[in-house]
């Protein structure tokens, strides 16, 4: 039985450490830098080569790639989570004795203890300045609670002593995003979506690459990007539609939506994250002398491969040339080309001017292209999420925001009075800003001192 109690207490003892709190608390910030500089989610191929496959399968074993929700993470959640909560229950049992139980008399052992203090000769006996005394200090602070002991008449008045708890807020407050995180880590979810201009799409792909429904239908109606004059893209746009069974969702018809300007619907936020352009692109492409043409198709989002092994894709197209090249009319295409050998080369391909396009084969010594024309439209990407945590999170920052502000600007002040014949012993305290309230203290002494007592205070 010893044994059991005793491991109940060290293991009791642990979770109430401080030593344990801060290394949880180190450890977080650690893993949260790995979470910042590893990328999360769907991986760019481009990192997946540059890390090789020993340290991703490293990574990928511990959970580096989607580190906010792999089970140590939340592990170490949860052991912040106990500690704190037996941290609480620890030390709220003194605190809400002080709350609940105080000191009501002035003993000699409560004075020497208390730095704030001041003793004041009065004419009167002490049953008719206990009156007076109780008087001025519902008046001026707060009312008291009146004990006789031994002749003698105390007085105890007291503010906020329930901001004592202030740290307990802030802790439960902790708990409560915790569990709002938590909450949105188990049951929401992150996905992307592309939807072409006129079309529709009811799921999107989640981080892990699976297909998710949404219950309801989003429609692009029209996408628009605008540019500043270097080319950078300055504002990109979509105009998007609900439907559900079928039907138009009143208030969710046509709304526009731009970067942190999202679209949220039955809790699911869509957010303005890309665009691109979708369909296809017509060529014939042939010797530099036209013979052996064929007809070739690159789609606007991919590349397609020539005879020679060489890649070709689109990198821009425009329904009309003149606007860049003036005196020239028509469609053109400006194309990308890169040879098995590794050069790689760059033509402009017109719809209208085929000896253009044979010049420009001779001179840089690559296949005949001539251009038919394109179809394609804009498709915007969106950043979908659905997070029912969220407002539990916005709780506990309420929650801590309030227990900040009476944990750092209240205090719970104390006022002890002592009455006897002829005399009155006035003492205080507060658990904050001690520097303030010696002010406050001496102003009512001397409040107390000028009602009662005439001659000089000691």
């Amino acid at each position: 039985m010893n044994n059991e109690r005793t491991l109940s207490q060290a293991t009791w003892d642990f979770f109430c450490s401080l030593k344990l709190a801060m290394a949880l608390l180190l450890s977080l910030a650690v893993t949260s830098i790995i979470g910042t500089v590893i990328p999360q989610g769907n991986l760019a191929p481009q990192y997946l080569e540059s890390i090789g496959q020993t340290k991703f399968r490293l990574y990928q074993a511990l959970g580096f790639f989607d580190m906010y929700h792999s089970w140590w993470f939340v592990l170490l959640l949860a052991a912040l989570s106990v500690n704190l909560f037996a941290c609480s229950l620890k030390r709220l049992p003194q605190i809400w004795k002080v709350m609940s139980n105080p000191t009501l008399t002035l003993d000699e052992g409560l004075k020497k203890s208390l730095s704030t203090l001041a003793t004041l000769k009065v004419p009167g006996s002490a049953a008719a300045l206990k009156e007076q005394v109780a008087a001025l200090l519902s008046a001026q602070f707060a009312a008291p609670r009146i004990t006789e002991k031994d002749g003698s008449f105390h007085l105890y008045a007291e503010k906020t002593p329930w901001c004592r708890l202030a740290v307990y807020v802030v802790h439960l407050s902790i708990l409560v995003i915790f569990a709002g995180a938590m909450v949105g880590s188990l049951f929401g979810f992150k996905g992307y979506v592309t939807i072409p201009e006129g079309e529709s799409a009811t799921s999107i792909v989640l981080r892990n690459n699976k297909p998710h429904d949404l219950g309801f239908a989003v429609s692009c109606d029209k996408f628009s990007v605008s540019f500043y004059d270097t080319g950078a893209p300055k504002e990109f746009k979509s105009i998007l539609s609900v439907s559900e069974n079928g039907r138009p969702v009143p208030g969710f018809q046509k709304v526009p939506i731009i970067v942190n300007d999202p679209l949220t619907y039955n809790g699911i936020t869509f957010y303005q994250s890309s665009y691109g352009k979708v369909g296809q692109h017509s060529f014939t492409v042939s010797s530099p002398d036209g013979g052996n043409a064929v007809r070739l198709e690159i789609p606007s989002d991919g590349a397609a491969q020539l005879p020679d092994g060489s890649e070709v894709h689109v990198l821009e197209s425009t329904q009309e040339v003149g606007q860049f090249k003036p005196g020239l009319s028509g469609p053109a295409a400006l194309l990308e080309m890169h040879t098995p050998s590794g050069q790689s080369l760059r033509t402009l391909v017109y719809a209208n001017y085929p000896e253009l396009n044979r010049q420009a084969a001779r001179s840089a010594g690559h296949p005949l292209f001539g251009y038919l024309g394109g179809n394609e439209k804009m498709y915007t990407g969106l950043q979908v999420n659905h997070d029912p945590g969220v407002g539990i999170v916005w709780l506990g920052c309420l929650l801590m925001i309030v227990g900040v502000y009476v944990a750092f600007f209240m205090s719970h002040r104390r006022v002890w009075v002592e009455v006897k014949d002829g005399e009155i012993v006035v003492a205080g305290s507060a658990n904050k800003n001690p520097a303030g309230f010696e002010l406050r203290f001496n102003r009512l002494v001397k409040q107390i001192e000028g009602e009662l007592a005439p001659g000089e205070g000691k």
